[in-house]
């Protein structure tokens, strides 16, 4: 068995630090992730800079990648301007994302569900590029609490011809909830959070109800600057680690995912999030 491991850390992951790194250093970071053997890297995010001042300089990041064969490179968007400096910059494929309550969708896009479900579907209908839609708070919203699934499934039926991906974006959603969405709306893709230490618990419920496209953080980087405490991507190399050794490809260096992380860490001046960074790969038989 083999999946795509999408790595978000130079988009979602940075977007929650309170440095700011320069456009050339967040492309060096997806030019190491993607010498590592990460398939799929979210690269920039095409928002206003006065509202995520770490994603500013989207374009000069993307015209600064080393583009290697066989990896795709994606951006954000959450609306047609963002869609359209997308485009222009280059990249390989769109990830528009949209909420599942209408809280939350003000909150981070200024617009209704209804208005960002429009705004997706012309996307869709115009793109040259692959579309992934991510759906954002799928599993709970810091504003709205507990979200019903049948509003998720709803949502997820309405993209029939994009790639749909499931997001605990805070970090709450546990296996069998995570297992039963999954299994209800036939997404091929989640993106998980380990806010609350059930993230490496959800990706192999994932993984059980058929899902094959993971999203992950290198280090464990991540959060939501629209939701307060959401801090935690699952870390990509734990990912990898506990795929692997299940016998799940990847065809991701661990060593080069540790490398990577450790000059995250020394950039960052902390320590990270992620496990397997620090304790190393297993040297025993």
């Amino acid at each position: 068995m083999r999946v795509t491991i999408c790595d978000v850390g130079p988009r979602d992951g940075l977007q929650n630090e309170p440095e700011t790194l320069a456009p050339a250093v967040r492309a060096e970071l997806v030019n190491r992730l993607a010498r590592a053997g990460i398939r799929r890297v979210e690269a920039a995010s095409f928002v206003r800079a006065d509202a995520v001042p770490q994603m500013a300089g989207a374009e000069e990041v993307v015209a600064a990648i080393e583009r290697r064969e066989g990896v795709e490179y994606s951006g954000l968007a959450l609306n047609e301007k963002g869609y359209e400096r997308l485009i222009a910059a280059g990249l390989d494929r769109v990830n528009f994302t949209l909420a599942a309550t209408e809280s939350f969708s003000t909150r981070n896009a200024n617009q209704s569900v209804e208005e960002a479900v429009a705004a997706a579907a012309h996307i869709i209908e115009r793109a040259e590029l692959p579309v992934t839609v991510t759906i954002s708070v799928a599993f709970g919203c810091p504003l709205e609490g507990r979200v019903d699934p049948g509003v998720v499934a709803e949502l997820a039926a309405r993209f029939s011809s994009a790639e749909v991906v499931l997001a605990d974006t805070i970090g709450v959603a546990t296996p069998r909830q995570v297992r039963d969405l999954v299994q209800r709306t036939h997404a091929p893709g989640v993106h998980l959070h380990n806010t609350r230490n059930t993230g490496y618990a959800n990706a192999v419920a994932a993984l059980e109800a058929g899902a094959t496209l993971f999203d992950a953080s290198c280090g464990g980087l991540g959060g939501c600057p629209f939701a307060p405490r959401a801090t935690g991507n699952i870390a990509t190399e734990d990912l990898v680690y506990l795929l692997e050794g299940d016998g799940v490809e990847t065809g991701v260096s661990l060593d080069a995912l540790i490398e990577t992380s450790t000059w995250l860490e020394g950039l960052l001046g902390r320590r990270l999030e992620g496990q397997v960074y620090r304790a190393g790969t297993w040297a025993g038989s």
